[in-house]
């Protein structure tokens, strides 16, 4: 059909006054249980005197309804039960609704599909994604369970490319049971003489009905999809285990510990080291590393606290044996014999999922009822001229290193970035950090980023923003790493380069794509709310799942994977990442939870901001570390706290009083009313909370208190 703009314009108005003159004339002041009760026994009269005429005229009048997305269905579908009766109002108002409903979703489509296609197209990627995957049967699931109103989703389908024989038919299955509920409820109605037939038996099941439908539905409908998916396996008649976890790192030892502790059969199976990358290349080894330096770095400074001079007589390679040695000092914790002592069946191999019920490990087959993965993350290695021409580091090898380069070059100026760079610049490298971007730490807010800067730089750490790596030189002995800036060439010579440019997930070589387990497009597990795959008994958690990656939040999912896996059937629970907090353990620290300035303006959301200068703190002066701040944000005239930064000594400690704050509800002035121990660096808390009070002091009561006490003097 060709779209002609003085047709579609003029249809448009045609339909804009329709609906005006609808309001214009106070046509939904009749369409009311009100006005219906009131007339019901002249509409019975008039029924029982021309029964065709009757079902045609409410025929027409819901198919307009329905069509215009007028807000009177539902009063108009009890009416259908009270007038018709069951067998009448049920097939009357089914078809006049799904053959309206499609008359608005035709309009849509006409009207507007091609521009919000083109101008929005990922507004409409979850339901377009869902139309692709699943077809009719996501459109019958909208019905059913009556996820939105009827007529939003009229219009939004109008907007996708489903087929409009598809939209109409699911549409007259779907919307069958709720409007035969709505009927029989409006059949009811009709026999309400007095306030005590409204507790009768018949009416109160009626209404219950409505209630508990969408329930009842969307348990038909989870059965349905599920033995869709399920259809092209076999299940076993046993199985070997409730839970089998693929990955012994943060995500899967809470997993399986869960799901042990709470009497489960449960293996963990692990292809490399227990406890993961946190434990064996990421938090442990560089927070120890950090440690380390970090005395250097008071060694350094020693005219800040009062001494002519120090210094530090070390050996490197020490130092990064101190590091193993931390490990495992941890490793019991991660350990197979803790982990087999719980009732975990810990199992070392590289693990296959070959059905959804069946994990492959050390050619033996593990018949599971629920499979989490938790495979974690990798570093990601960029596809950079010349980078296999060098041994490049990572964060999963540098550990191995016991000679300090001379100059390292880090490639990427991101939390993992930051950390390693200061830290082997203060054990004696000389350090440049080579970042795309115009700020380090693009995650957090400028004035964050800044403080950190500062510091580093102060410190001798070469920081090259807006340079973009091109490509690896390699000539007799020279190591040169060029980049572009501002269109020119620049080559920045190393002996070793660390790529430091985030980690990405480990989802291949386990039989994820082969089985058909769905991926988002930057390559992590896509999950539901509850993080469920499209396979309702594979759930994930930690790195692999790419929300965050973090080892707590891989914990934090890892409770909600584990319950949800073993107790979905009773009950599901909807992961809560409202209060997800992380920290960069630079010198100064970075620590965040909620939204900082960043994210609320390109959220759009408004808000007030208090900042604390830790300059002004008892604490950090005595330490010699009075630099950064404490920044809150908070919704407009009211103390509900929105999220915060802290920036400075021990930063991720005091942040841990705004997470239960935020996780709780509390607001400024509970922070503000809480005794905080003298001096700590905890009373920067306390002070924001008064800067925030000051600001919003009640200036009009305080001008009367004066004048009582001006009062009292005389």
């Amino acid at each position: 059909m060709k779209k002609h703009p003085g047709f579609k314009i003029a249809l448009l108005l045609l339909v804009a006054v329709i609906i005006w003159m609808f309001f214009l004339f106070d046509l939904n002041n009749y369409l009311t249980l009100s006005s219906l009760k009131n007339g019901l026994g002249g509409l019975k009269t008039f029924y029982a005197q021309h029964k065709i005429p009757t079902m045609i005229i409410y025929f027409i009048i819901y198919l307009l309804i329905s069509a215009l997305s007028l807000p009177a269905a539902g009063v108009t579908t009890i009416a259908g039960g009270a007038l018709f009766g069951l067998f009448y109002g049920t097939i009357l108002a089914s078809f006049a609704s799904a053959i309206g409903g499609t008359l608005a979703f035709l309009f849509s489509r006409y009207m507007f599909r091609d521009w919000v296609q083109n101008k929005f197209p990922s507004k409409l990627a979850i339901i377009n994604k869902g139309i692709e995957r699943e077809g009719g049967f996501y459109l019958f699931t909208i019905r059913l369970i009556a996820i939105f109103p009827f007529f939003v989703v009229n219009l939004a389908m109008g907007l996708t490319s489903i087929r409009v024989l598809t939209f109409y038919l699911v549409s007259q299955i779907g919307m069958f049971p709720v409007t035969m509920i709505i009927i029989n409820a409006g059949t009811q109605l009709a026999k309400i003489e007095s306030a005590g037939d409204i507790l009768s038996l018949n009416i109160i099941l009626s209404f219950a009905l409505l209630g508990i439908f969408p329930i009842i539905a969307k348990r038909i409908t989870e059965y349905i999809r599920k033995q869709k998916i399920f259809s092209k396996f076999s299940k076993p008649k046993s199985y070997d285990y409730n839970l089998v976890v693929i990955g012994a790192g943060s995500a899967g030892l809470v997993a399986s510990f869960i799901a042990a502790a709470v009497n489960a059969k449960v293996a963990l199976i692990e292809e490399n080291k227990m406890g993961g990358e946190c434990l064996n290349t990421g938090c442990v080894p560089s927070k120890a590393l950090i440690a380390s330096a970090k005395l250097l770095s008071y060694a350094k400074r020693a005219k800040d606290f009062g001494f002519n001079k120090a210094s530090i007589d070390f050996d490197f390679a020490a130092v990064m044996e101190r590091i193993q040695s931390i490990i495992k000092k941890i490793e019991p914790h991660d350990s197979v014999e803790r982990f087999t002592g719980l009732g975990v069946d810990c199992i070392h191999g590289r693990a296959k999922i070959v059905s959804p019920f069946e994990v492959k490990v050390n050619d033996k087959i593990l018949t599971t009822k629920n499979i989490i993965v938790a495979t974690g993350a990798k570093p990601m290695v960029p596809d950079l001229p010349g980078l296999n021409q060098v041994n490049f580091l990572t964060s999963d090898n540098i550990w191995d290193i016991r000679t300090l380069p001379k100059r390292l070059v880090v490639l990427g100026a991101g939390p993992i970035g930051c950390e390693l760079a200061q830290g082997f610049s203060r054990l004696g490298a000389q350090v440049t950090i080579v970042q795309r971007g115009s700020q380090i730490m693009k995650k957090e807010d400028p004035d964050a980023a800044q403080i950190v800067l500062s510091r580093f730089e102060k410190e001798g750490i070469k920081v090259m923003l807006n340079h973009a790596a091109k490509a690896i030189e390699v000539s007799e002995e020279k190591k040169i790493l060029v980049c572009e800036h501002d269109g020119e060439k620049i080559e920045i010579r190393f002996d070793k380069i660390l790529i430091a440019l985030g980690r990405t997930a480990n989802v291949n070589g386990f039989g994820l794509e082969e089985l058909g387990v769905e991926l988002t497009k930057n390559r992590t597990i896509e999950t539901n709310e509850f993080l469920q795959t499209n396979f309702p008994n594979i759930y994930c958690s930690g790195d692999v799942h790419g929300r965050y990656q973090f080892t707590h939040t891989a914990a934090h999912e890892a409770w909600y994977s584990s319950v949800n896996s073993l107790f979905g059937k009773l009950k599901k629970f909807k992961v809560d990442y409202k209060t997800i907090p992380w920290a960069t353990y630079t010198d100064p620290e970075v620590a965040r939870v909620g939204l900082n300035e960043l994210d609320a303006k390109r959220a759009g959301i408004k808000y007030e901001m208090v900042k604390y200068e830790l300059s002004d703190l008892d604490r950090a002066i005595t330490d010699s570390e009075d630099h950064g701040f404490v920044k809150v944000l908070t919704v407009p005239g009211k103390d509900k706290i929105l999220g915060v930064t802290i920036v400075g000594n021990h930063a991720p400690d005091m942040i841990a009083e705004y997470i239960l704050a935020m996780k709780h509800g509390l607001g400024l002035n509970k922070i503000l009313g809480t005794i905080h121990i003298y001096p700590t660096m905890s009373e920067a808390n306390k002070f924001a909370a008064g800067i925030w009070k000051k600001t919003h002091a009640p200036e009009k009561l305080l001008k009367w208190i004066k004048k009582y006490h001006t009062w009292m003097r005389k």
